[in-house]
């Protein structure tokens, strides 16, 4: 396809190509729960309309001599009823397929991405513009105003590379040695399968519970995950902290409105053998820990950091394979740093008209260990856990910490039958 379009990976997308398995897709999952039953013929029109605005979701990854790079597709996307497990795999090397997916299951419609092509936040952008034309299709143009309507449409920026136009090339940070952290193990589901818990609760009485210890929602709930793990460790593993990795929204440091990845990611975490392990103490460690990583020197130092090894001369001749091989040994060496990842996506705004077909929205992600995502919608909170283990505890403890505080939630999960688990959130 010699006229088709083409796009380099930004800086954060570089990582995953390098480090997808079976056991981590690298896929993500956002879901939009309706009040009525979805439409299969008025999702697909909604899609296409959609992808006029997102056009870098038409492509397919591709493998260069020395980088990954996108190369625009001819495959159409189609809407389906969901018939593969949560997060099965979207990039495979052979196919040059398409990085995303819609589905519905009744009352929900799924929008799945490989997270090299977007993040969260961008991904989320998609997905309201998805269901806002949804809505439009079954309920008609009325439903929204123009004002709404223009406010919906996506800026041109959308489409750039942040890392790209913010890097200054300036000295690297100072970065903090990180320990050996503890990390959670034990009998994995069949054929590297996750299981989703999702829990919603009252988003006003989280923050209400937060502010009571004078501190934000994600800081409360990266504390309360903190002891919930720890309820569970083996009393020889203590000596182990237990750290948590929190992806930051650069978007909310730097002027821009890329729908593409521009994130990085801070470590918190706390070191039960050797501080107290009561609730207030953990809370406080927690909140100085965010206050530590994300202060404007640090995180303009981190993308620069991010970004100066792919400026490098030397390293932008490495082959490719060259490249897939040490990418994959950083990754590892990493992961030995992290406990499990806590991934707060925040609010999400819709124009008020939308209000009376709306219920909630939720995400969650594929993972070789432990992941926990949040996003809010009115005042209901989704706290969506992943992970590839048959027990359960963690996320036991983490709900339980939250119903004895006074706070209401209300659980749902995947089922699991004949050995298979199947998506019945």
């Amino acid at each position: 396809m010699s006229d088709a379009k083409w796009s380099r990976l930004e800086n954060a997308a570089k990582i995953f190509p390098s480090t997808t398995s079976r056991e981590d897709t690298k896929v993500f999952r956002f879901t939009c729960e309706l009040t009525e039953m979805v439409q299969e013929a008025p999702l697909q029109a909604a899609l296409e309309e959609t992808l006029e605005f997102f056009p870098f979701y038409r492509y397919s990854l591709r493998r260069g001599l020395f980088w990954y790079f996108y190369e625009e597709s001819r495959e159409k996307p189609v809407v389906r009823q969901e018939h593969l497990p949560p997060c099965s795999k979207l990039y495979h090397p052979d196919r040059h397929g398409l990085l995303f997916s819609v589905t519905y299951y009744r009352c929900r419609i799924n929008l799945e991405v490989y997270h090299s092509l977007t993040d969260g936040t961008g991904a989320l952008a998609f997905l309201r513009m998805l269901t806002i034309h949804y809505i439009k299709q079954v309920h008609g143009e009325g439903v929204l105003s123009h004002e709404a309507l223009r406010n919906a449409v996506p800026v041109p920026e959308r489409m750039s590379d942040s890392f790209a136009r913010y890097y200054t090339g300036k000295k690297k940070y100072e970065k903090q040695k990180v320990k050996r952290a503890y990390r959670i193990s034990g009998i994995r589901l069949p054929d590297h399968q996750i299981r989703v818990i999702e829990g919603t609760a009252s988003a006003s009485q989280i923050l209400q519970k937060s502010h009571e210890y004078g501190t934000t929602a994600s800081i409360f709930l990266c504390s309360v995950l903190l002891h919930a793990i720890h309820a569970q460790m083996p009393k020889r593993a203590e000596k182990y902290p237990v750290n948590l990795s929190v992806p930051v929204n650069l978007r909310n440091y730097f002027p821009s409105e890329s729908a593409r990845n521009f994130f990085s990611v801070i470590t918190v975490g706390y070191d039960f053998g050797k501080n107290p392990d009561d609730f207030a103490s953990v809370i406080s460690a927690v909140k100085e820990g965010f206050a530590k990583e994300l202060t404007e020197e640090k995180v303009k130092g981190r993308l620069n950091d991010l970004c100066a090894l792919e400026h490098n001369l030397l390293t932008r001749m490495v082959p490719l394979f060259l490249k897939d091989i040490s990418l994959n040994i950083a990754h590892r060496m990493a992961a030995r740093e992290i406990t499990m990842a806590f991934s707060n996506i925040g609010r999400v705004d819709m124009p008020e008209e939308m209000a009376p077909y709306l219920r909630q929205f939720g995400v969650f992600v594929s993972t070789k260990r432990m992941q926990v995502c949040l996003c809010s919608y009115g005042d209901r909170l989704t706290m969506g856990f992943s992970a590839p283990f048959v027990d359960t505890s963690i996320q036991r403890h983490f709900f339980r910490q939250l119903t004895e505080m006074g706070i209401d939630v209300e659980l749902t999960a995947n089922v699991q039958e004949g050995g298979k688990v199947h998506a019945d959130l």
